[in-house]
């Protein structure tokens, strides 16, 4: 029923004016109601209409006419009263300091639950989540009582946790045990930071728990914040005036010399770690360093923190190190050998104790004469090398921007320098217990910055290096008398690092002195060092640089040999690096892409950073021309040797040279000459027809020639080769067609002396090459008939030859398969051999009728050729 009308019970005297009143109250009334709970629903407005409709129909209670409908009872004013203040403890609203403070609360409960029930990885990670709630509710260095009272507690919980440990038998599981390890190390330095809060908690815990909080009320924080910074005056200079600088929160950081140590240990912990800007911590350590005034240790803790900072921006497989941070590194390191060379009591030793109170200044002890730092100034330095290296890697080298970079090779090598005399400062007193393997490594080092040098770039590298170091300053090992002479230097360095030290090192400074000595034309010497170090039977147990090394090293005393003018002794020991066509990836001058090999991205990268720089290149085509050039001098003579005489055993010094040499003999048209290739095949063509002077013509146009020293000298020996090979090559090609030669006639055909012509054709006749004898009295050769077979002779024992092979072929055949067989060959009696299937194959078509009647039945038939058929006749 609509609660617009009335029953008939109703007064009739109730105006409409009445009825409007009515509606208008109970609209306001659901109005309000719909106000102050917005979750009310319209049943509860039709429960409260279904209400008054039944009230109003039973006439239950008295009914309220008029103004007073408008009026509110005392209970009904309580009871709105009390909705009112329910609403609002429903809606009350937490601000955020309050939440963070209800977060923390929680989490200390947890690590409380957690040491209820010795659950110490529930600890380890509460733990770290704590330290990471109070950052945001610190005031300055003070943090909220309940945060300093759960760490203290629970460091003497873990104090008695390890107490027990100690005493009782049963160990922890390890889980547990990691995580009582992780809070172990994490709350000492944690707790550090609050010590005095802490000490004043254990001296009364209740009074410090009933002080008034420090946290004052939160405020809003303005975004920007310009304060005059209470540093000192130059670091007023630097800052933008008006302005200070601030941590990643907005808080202010003050430099001074009591806080470096602090910010030192902060950026040491945050390497490493995800997003952190390095670039932002050289600024502070570069900060920290102009601090006034700063001890020499601080000193020497803020530059090997730097130094080492800035190797990480080049970190990473393929990322280079930029080159602004190269040259401050650089100036870094020299700025920290000059700080200790100066403060001689502070040294820098790897196994010196780390100093972890950052409060105050470590001294030195009572007895000791120095003050130890732990660190490494050779890893600084050898890092700094291997920066180098890779800059120069990945630089065009044929570009101006390489020989820019190659001049920070002569800082590099000061640098170097300069730590040796420290470290040889260090070796001489004894209680400093310094490593003989700290000296050998930057000796190494220094060797390797020469080796590979002329004679007079290291001179002038050795002059700068001395001007670098005060006049008072001598090197026991390489004095500033002996400086000059770049043969003393590298022999000095090589046999002190061969006295002292073991393994590469040991291998690497022979290497590098036989390099040196083939590079110089000494070839006899770097000769027999080479052999007396039987590097060559050991060297496949060393790293790949050292393998690299022996390579070029090899190659290096083969064009030493060439430049003697010893063609045999240079195309014997070019052979392996250059015979193999792998000539860039044995000299690390490039990476050989194989066709079929299957690279990983991993091997790729490896190789590629075993690459030398470009400065450090042997020219690989000069190195192919050296060795085309002995295998034509030696192979021409023998191609002759063979084909004149066919009882003569077939023997090839270069199978390369031998393909080049068919490859190009298969042409049909031959054109000029174009590159060094060319050249020498058409030069071996030009010999064996017996042209000397061509073939001498086209080896000297050559214009690779040029890059060696003593390019005349070198043609004028190339000429006198060819004449001698020439010779000999016309001598095998045409004995068989002279009965006596004179040496006068072959004096005047190749233009050498006929002392020389007798001494080749006399060798020639003592190595049994050549049938004949030398007349002296009248200068003639006389060449000895019948000695030679015939064509048809020499084919016949060809074939002997080869038949007798076969046979032996055969006979290892017959042995591998009847190994073990006692009854091989009686199959004819059907023996040997099982019958498939159990005799005769059944199935389908039947028994197999026909064919060859002496097939046997099972197993395969034994035919064995010549040699079966005469066994089983």
């Amino acid at each position: 029923m609509s609660r617009f009308f009335r029953g008939g019970d109703d007064s009739s005297t109730d105006s409409s004016s009445e009825e409007e009143d009515v509606y208008t109250s109970e609209e306001e009334e659901e109005e309000k109601a719909q106000v102050e709970d917005e979750s009310s629903s319209e049943e509860e407005s039709d429960e409260d209409e279904s209400e008054e409709e039944s009230s109003e129909d039973e006439d239950e209670g008295p009914k309220k006419k008029g103004a007073s409908r408008f009026l509110q009872s005392d209970d009904e004013s309580e009871e709105d009263e009390d909705e009112q203040s329910d609403d609002e403890a429903t809606t009350k609203v937490k601000s955020a300091k309050d939440k963070r403070f209800d977060e923390l609360e929680s989490t200390i409960s947890q690590i409380q639950n957690g040491q209820k029930i010795n659950d110490w990885s529930l600890i380890a990670n509460e733990f770290d989540k704590l330290n990471r709630q109070v950052v945001k509710l610190q005031d300055g260095s003070k943090a909220p009582k309940s945060y300093i009272k759960a760490i203290a507690d629970l460091e003497d919980f873990m104090n008695e946790t390890l107490a027990k440990q100690k005493v009782t038998p049963k160990k922890m599981n390890a889980t547990n045990a990691r995580g009582l390890n992780a809070v172990k190390q994490r709350i000492r330095k944690n707790n550090k930071e609050y010590q005095s809060q802490i000490d004043a908690y254990r001296k009364d815990s209740d009074a410090f728990m009933e002080s008034d909080e420090e946290v004052p009320a939160p405020k809003a924080a303005p975004k920007v914040r310009f304060e005059a910074p209470v540093v000192s005056a130059e670091q007023q200079e630097e800052d933008d005036k008006g302005f200070s600088t601030v941590d990643s929160r907005g808080k202010v950081v003050q430099y001074t010399p009591e806080s470096i140590l602090k910010h030192l240990r902060t950026i040491i912990e945050s390497r490493g770690k995800k997003n952190t800007d390095r670039l932002e911590q050289i600024k502070v350590m570069e900060t920290l360093n102009k601090v006034v005034p700063i001890t020499p240790y601080q000193k020497i803790r803020v530059l090997q923190t730097l130094i080492s900072a800035r190797f990480d921006l080049g970190a990473g497989g393929a990322a280079q190190m930029p080159l602004d941070q190269w040259k401050a590194a650089e100036r870094d390191l020299a700025s920290l050998l000059e700080i200790l060379e100066k403060e001689k009591d502070h040294v820098v030793v790897e196994g010196a104790e780390e100093w972890d109170d950052d409060e105050k200044l470590p001294t030195i002890a009572e007895g000791e004469k120095y003050l130890k730092v732990p660190g490494s100034i050779v890893s600084l330095i050898e890092r700094l090398d291997d920066e180098l290296t890779r800059s120069l890697q990945a630089i065009d080298p044929h570009t101006s921007e390489y020989i820019d970079r190659l001049t920070d090779e002569g800082s590099l090598y000061n640098t170097i320098f300069r730590g040796l005399l420290y470290y040889e400062q260090l070796r001489k007193d004894a209680s400093l217990e310094v490593p003989q393997e700290s000296l050998n490594r930057i000796i190494q080092r220094r060797l390797d910055h020469v080796y590979y040098k002329p004679a007079q770039v290291v001179k002038i590298l050795e002059e700068n290096a001395w001007k670098q170091v005060s006049a008072e300053a001598d090197s026991e090992i390489t004095p500033r008398s002996q400086s000059g002479d770049a043969g003393k230097l590298i022999n000095i360095l090589s046999n002190y690092l061969f006295e002292n030290s073991e393994g590469i090192i040991r291998a690497r400074a022979m290497l590098c002195q036989i390099y040196f000595l083939a590079l110089h034309d000494e070839y006899y010497k770097s000769r027999d060092l080479m052999l007396t170090s039987h590097l060559q039977e050991t060297i496949a147990n060393f790293d790949i640089a050292t393998q690299i090394l022996y390579n070029r090293t090899l190659v290096q005393v083969g064009l030493c040999a060439f430049r003697k003018g010893l063609v045999y002794d240079a195309q014997n020991t070019l052979q392996e690096i250059c015979g193999s066509g792998r000539q860039k990836e044995l000299l690390a001058q490039g990476v050989m892409i194989q066709r079929y090999s299957q690279v990983t991205p991993e091997q790729e990268r490896l190789e590629k950073q075993r690459q030398l720089p470009f400065h450090m290149h042997i020219n690989l085509e000069l190195l192919e021309c050296v060795y085309l050039t002995c295998s034509m001098l030696l192979e021409i003579p023998l191609l002759a040797q063979t084909g004149s005489s066919p009882d003569v055993k077939k023997r090839i010094i270069s199978k390369t040279y031998r393909r080049m040499l068919e490859y190009h003999e298969r042409q049909i048209f031959t054109g000029p000459p174009e590159n060094t290739r060319d050249h020498v095949m058409q030069a071996s063509k030009a010999l064996a027809a017996g042209e000397w002077k061509k073939a001498t013509d086209f080896i000297h146009s050559i214009k690779i020639w040029d890059l060696m020293p003593n390019t005349e000298d070198i043609k004028t020996m190339l000429a006198k080769q060819i004449q001698e090979e020439g010779l000999r090559t016309y001598l095998f090609t045409y004995a068989p067609f002279y009965d006596t030669l004179a040496i006068a006639t072959l004096s005047a055909m190749f233009e050498l002396d006929s002392r020389k012509v007798s001494a080749v054709v006399s060798k020639m006749i003592s190595h049994e090459e050549l049938a004949a004898a030398l007349d002296q009295v009248t200068e003639t050769v006389i060449f000895r008939k019948g000695v030679e077979l015939s064509r048809l002779q020499s084919l016949a024992l060809t074939l002997s030859d080869k038949a007798s092979s076969l046979i032996e072929t055969n006979e290892r055949t017959l042995e591998q398969k009847t190994q073990g067989s006692a009854n091989a060959f009686s199959r004819k009696d059907n023996r040997g051999g099982g019958q498939r299937g159990g005799g005769q194959r059944g199935g389908r078509g039947g028994a197999r009728t026909g064919g060859n009647p002496q097939r046997q039945a099972g197993g395969t038939q034994f035919t064995g050729g010549a040699l079966g058929n005469a066994v089983r006749g």
